[in-house]
């Protein structure tokens, strides 16, 4: 079968480094092709180009056999490409109808097409590829995979044959996976294309038909699912052996550092997210927060680092009680903060890596002195900071929104460890990461633990709340139901807890308070 899209010899450049350097692709119809890689391989620049957001430096692109020069998007969906990014580009206080057809031109000119009449060719695209969303609901109140779902409708409504999805499961739960794949695979067997960009190796495998690696800019080679595995993609990814199961030893805890009494606290809407939560964290033990997302994680994690008020309760961090301090009071205690979002709350995007490497302790000596920014420290901090922590950048004068997510993480952990904190906040600190970066993260929870640091670790990735808690608290609908022992814990019972349903156990007390 002939391809549908071929991408021969594209090279695209960025001041400082080389993005793609004469890299092949092609996609056949009806098949998923995946793109693999690590952060910063080239994967996004590729299908940025196809789609008109990027010109090549050199190469052509060819779709069903007709060489293009794609000037923007528009060119592209006029060729039936269609592209959902990481970060959904949706107008939050729209309606779902209303982002359809924005942009688009009206068949009612000077007036907008009819909504009602958009809202039931929607419905009639969400029925056929059960893509189910009330096409009048505004878009701030839909779940992430909801919002998801109307990207892709997005693209479906202007006719969209071939699709490319850029993380597409990076913000999803689970159980949104799930269903999501399912997706995909119902989209193919209508006759659509699609060009599916991960990390997780597990979901390229479950989904593909051919996949792509790409390492340092350059294809490393294109493989069927059928004939690999999980091992040697991420070998091809990294260029070497990798390992995520590591083994770490028994956690010896010693005095509690983070103490949460009785906390409730408000979602933007006004309603309660989190009632009465109560849990402590002790130096040299990491406590894993697990639960789907939207049982009150976010709120929790705002709270605690200082971003949200709480109605009631104590946070008390070694016995100084900072109840509803600022962030920068919260810092000042000694209380770090990996966020969920990097990008929006972790590093200000504009500012400079070496800028955003101090951010917290710019304002003190030896980076201010009598008023003044102590340039060379700053500049002698984020050097060392970037080489210790591998940070990869042309330069620490590059803005700090142009890092690929896993440096970008880097840096936020670089920073935030700097501090010298007694207590750290990790919020979904693997997200969208990786094979490689999830590796090294994972091995600097653990040695900060090891090293007698009070860690309090979010995720929604179940795999590693086990992997790297001692403790695991599980949150339902804003409460903490349950907390057991790392080696008490059984998969089963964590899901029921996660579902709402708690079961008697001998680990686990009904008030969710390890017997001691």
């Amino acid at each position: 079968m002939g391809s549908i899209v071929e991408m021969q010899g594209i090279i695209k450049s960025f001041p400082g480094v080389t993005a793609n350097a004469g890299v092949d692709f092609d996609l056949k119809k009806g098949e998923i092709h995946s793109l693999l890689g690590e952060n910063g391989a080239g994967k996004t620049t590729l299908m940025n180009i196809l789609y008109g957001l990027y010109k090549q430096d050199a190469g052509t692109i060819s779709i069903n056999g007709e060489q293009v020069n794609f000037m923007n998007p528009s060119d592209a969906i006029a060729h039936g490409l269609g592209m959902v990014h990481q970060h959904f580009m949706l107008v939050q206080r729209f309606s779902v109808a209303e982002n359809i057809i924005l942009g688009q031109k009206s068949s009612r000119e000077p007036r907008i097409d009819d909504l009602n009449l958009i809202g039931k060719k929607l419905t009639e695209i969400s029925d056929l590829y059960g893509l189910k969303v009330n096409p009048h609901a505004i878009i701030w109140t839909l779940s992430v995979g909801e919002q998801q779902r109307v990207e892709i409708l997005k693209a479906l409504y202007r006719g969209a044959q071939i699709l490319i999805l850029d993380e597409p499961t990076a913000v999803l739960t689970p159980q949104e996976v799930k269903e999501f794949l399912e997706i995909l695979k119902r989209l193919t067997s209508e006759g659509k294309s699609i060009i599916f960009i991960s990390h997780k190796l597990s979901e390229v495998m479950e989904i593909s038909d051919r996949i792509s690696i790409l390492r340092d800019g350059k294809k490393i080679e294109t493989v069927f699912a059928k004939d690999t595995n999980e091992r040697d993609l991420a070998r091809m990814m990294v260029g070497r052996e990798v390992n995520t199961n590591f083994e770490k030893k028994v956690a010896e805890p010693h005095e509690v550092r983070l103490q949460v009494e009785h906390l409730c606290a408000n979602n933007n809407r006004g309603l309660e997210a989190l009632h009465d939560v109560s849990f402590d964290v002790r130096a040299g033990e990491i406590l894993g927060i697990a639960g789907v997302a939207g049982n009150g994680q976010n709120e929790l994690e705002e709270v605690l680092s200082g971003l949200r008020k709480s109605t009631s309760g104590k946070k008390i961090v070694c016995g100084k009680d900072i109840t509803n301090m600022p962030p920068h009071k919260v810092g000042i205690a000694r209380v770090a903060h990996i966020p969920t979002d990097r990008y929006k709350t972790g590093l200000i995007s504009d500012f400079m890596i070496s800028e955003n490497a101090v951010l917290q302790r710019i304002d003190r000596e030896p980076f201010t002195k009598h008023g003044s920014l102590q340039w060379k420290k700053i500049n002698e901090e984020a050097t060392s900071l970037v080489k210790r922590f591998g940070v990869k950048t042309p330069s620490i004068k590059t803005k700090a929104g142009k890092l690929s997510g896993g440096n970008a993480q880097k840096l936020i952990l670089a920073r935030e460890l700097a501090r010298d904190p007694y207590v750290l906040i990790a919020a979904q600190p693997t997200r969208g990461l990786d094979i490689s970066a999830i590796e090294y993260v994972h091995h600097a929870l653990i040695e900060q633990r090891d090293l007698g640091m009070a860690i309090l670790l979010f995720s929604t990735e179940l795999t590693e709340i086990l992997s790297l808690s001692d403790r695991i608290a599980v949150i339902y609908e804003g409460r903490i139901i349950g907390i057991i022992n790392r080696e008490d814990a059984d998969i089963l019972e964590i899901g029921l807890m996660m579902a709402g349903i708690k079961r008697p156990s001998s680990t686990l007390e009904q008030t969710g308070v390890i017997e001691s």
